[in-house]
C-alpha cells in the first residue's frame, strides 16, 4: 500500500514534510534554511533583527511506506500541524521547533529502533513522537531510555506496560475495548453473547484479547472463536467462513493496517449484515475509511475516544486548520487527535519545567498536565503517564464518517493493569513506579 502522500528522500535517507502536497522538503527545515541563508547574504548587517534562538529538534517516527503507512502518515501530519501552531505562537522556551521524520517503512522490530537511535544520537532530538504497533513501541523505548529521551505514543494499545520514558496518549482497554464489549452485552448493543475475536498477529491484539477474555469470563461468557493473521495479510475468506459457522452475533476486530481492506471485502462478499453481526474495530478511523469501500463497511462500528464528527467548536476549528494545511480531501482521526495534543502537552510540560531535561519534564508531568484538545480537555495521569480518555462508539456512515451512537458519561481514568487480567500489578510514578504482581502468561489458558 502506497503512503497517502509521496516521500522525497534526503541524502541521509530521511523524509521530511512540507505543507504543499503534504510532503517534500521539511516545512521546518525549509524555514530553517531561509533563516540560515539570510545572514549569509547580508554579512555584517543585522538588519535590526535579534539573533535567532537555537532551534529545538524533535523526532517524528512514523511509517511513510509499507502496510502501516495507511494509518501513520496522517498521524505525522497532525504532529507537524501542532509544531507549526507552536512556532506561530512563539515556540517553546522562546525557541523555534524543527523536526526530522525518517521512514521506518513499517518494519517495527528493526528499522523503528534504528531510526530512533539515529534521531537521538545524530540529530540530537529533545523528544520523539510516534510508533504505531506495540512491537515498534517496545523496540523504541529501550533506545529512548538509553539516551534519556521521552517517547510520546499516540495510539490505543493493550496496556500491561508503564515505561518511565514513554507518555501514552492513546486509550488502554478499560478506556476503549472493554466499554465496547460492555455495549455489545447491553440492551443498546443487542444484547449479544456470541462474540468472535479476530486480530493481527502481534502484541496488541493478543494481549488486548487476553484482557477481553478475562472480562467476558467474569460475566460467564466465552468467545465463540479467535483467529490471528500477520500484518499485511490479504486472505480472509477462511476466517469469515469460521465466523459464519460459529454463529457469532458480533465480531471484535483488532486487525491493523491495510489488511482491513481485504477483511471488509470478505465480510461484504459473505453477506455479513451489520444489523445482525456487527463488527467493532479498534484500529479503523476516518483515515483508514478513505481506503475502504463505503458499501462494505457502512453500518459497522469503531471503538474510539475521538471522531471527526465530535460536535464542538474546538474540534471544528482544528479540523478546519488541518484541512487548510494539508488538503480539503483530508480527514482527522483518533490517533491524529492524540498525536497533535501530545505535542502541545510536551510543550506545556517543558515550559512548566523551564527545561528540556527529561527528568525535569517528567517531574512536571508528575504534577499533572492538562491542555485543550479537539476531543475535549486532554489530561496526562501523573501516576501512569497515560492519558485520561472519553469513550465513544461510532457507526460508520456511507460518507466515510461516523455517527457517535454511544459516549461515556465522563472521562475514564487509565488502568494499564486491569486486575481481572493482571492481578497485583500497579503503577504510580509519583510513589516510586511499578508494583509487580504474579507473572502472567498471555498465551496461556484463560
Amino acid at each position: 500500500m502506497k503512503p497517502a502522500v509521496p516521500a522525497i528522500r534526503s541524502r541521509e535517507g530521511q523524509s521530511r514534510v512540507t505543507r504543499r502536497r503534504s510532503l517534500g522538503v521539511g516545512a521546518a527545515a525549509t524555514l530553517a534554511a531561509a533563516r540560515t541563508l539570510a545572514p549569509a547574504l547580508f554579512t555584517g548587517c543585522s538588519l535590526g533583527r535579534p539573533a535567532r534562538a537555537q532551534p529545538i529538534m524533535l523526532g517524528l517516527l512514523h511509517s511513510q511506506t509499507g502496510t502501516l503507512a495507511i494509518s501513520e502518515t496522517s498521524v505525522r501530519d497532525a504532529e507537524i500541524l501542532a509544531i507549526e501552531e507552536i512556532n506561530a505562537s512563539g515556540g517553546v522556551l522562546g525557541r523555534p521547533l524543527e523536526f526530522r521524520c525518517p521512514d521506518p517503512k513499517s518494519r517495527s522490530a528493526d528499522l523503528f529502533p534504528k531510526r530512533a537511535r539515529h534521531l537521538c544520537e545524530e540529530d540530537g532530538v529533545a523528544a520523539l513522537f510516534g510508533c504505531w504497533t506495540s512491537t515498534s513501541r517496545k523496540a523504541v523505548i529501550p533506545v529512548c531510555t538509553e539516551f534519556d529521551r521521552l517517547l510520546f505514543y499516540p495510539v490505543p494499545y493493550e496496556g500491561n506496560e508503564t515505561a518511565s520514558h514513554c507518555v501514552y496518549g492513546g486509550s488502554v482497554p478499560n478506556q476503549q475495548i472493554l466499554p465496547a464489549v460492555d455495549w455489545l452485552l447491553s440492551a443498546a448493543g443487542g444484547p449479544r453473547r456470541r462474540i468472535f475475536l479476530v486480530g493481527s498477529d502481534y502484541i496488541f491484539p493478543r494481549t488486548a484479547n487476553f484482557v477481553v477474555k478475562k472480562h467476558l469470563a467474569a460475566r460467564g461468557i466465552e468467545p465463540v472463536g479467535e483467529a490471528y493473521f500477520p500484518l499485511g495479510h490479504r486472505q480472509f475468506r477462511g476466517v469469515v467462513e469460521m465466523i459464519g459457522a460459529s454463529r457469532a452475533d458480533a465480531v471484535l476486530s483488532t486487525v491493523n493496517g491495510d489488511s482491513n481492506v481485504a477483511l471488509f471485502e470478505e465480510f461484504a462478499a459473505a453477506g455479513i449484515d451489520p444489523e445482525k453481526v456487527p463488527v467493532i474495530s479498534t484500529s479503523i478511523g476516518e483515515d483508514e475509511l478513505r481506503h475502504l469501500a463505503p458499501r462494505e463497511v457502512a453500518g459497522h462500528y469503531a471503538a474510539s475516544s475521538y471522531f471527526q464528527s465530535v460536535d464542538t467548536d474546538p474540534n471544528r476549528a482544528w479540523v478546519g486548520r488541518f484541512r487548510r494545511e494539508f488538503g480539503y480531501d483530508r480527514v482527522t482521526s483518533d490517533p491524529m487527535e492524540a498525536a497533535s495534543t501530545l505535542v502541545h502537552a510536551w510543550k506545556a510540560a517543558v515550559e512548566r519545567a523551564g527545561s528540556l531535561d527529561t527528568a525535569a519534564v517528567r517531574q512536571a508531568l508528575s504534577a499533572g498536565i492538562e491542555v485543550p484538545g479537539p476531543g475535549g480537555p486532554f489530561r496526562i495521569d501523573p501516576k501512569t503517564q497515560h492519558a485520561v480518555k472519553r469513550f465513544r462508539l461510532g457507526r460508520i456512515r456511507p460518507d466515510r464518517q461516523f455517527d457517535i451512537v454511544h459516549e461515556s458519561a465522563a472521562t475514564i481514568e487509565p488502568d494499564p493493569y486491569p486486575q481481572s487480567a493482571f492481578p497485583g500489578w500497579k503503577c504510580d510514578w509519583t510513589k516510586g513506579g511499578i508494583e509487580q504482581g504474579p507473572e502472567v502468561r498471555i498465551d496461556g489458558d484463560v
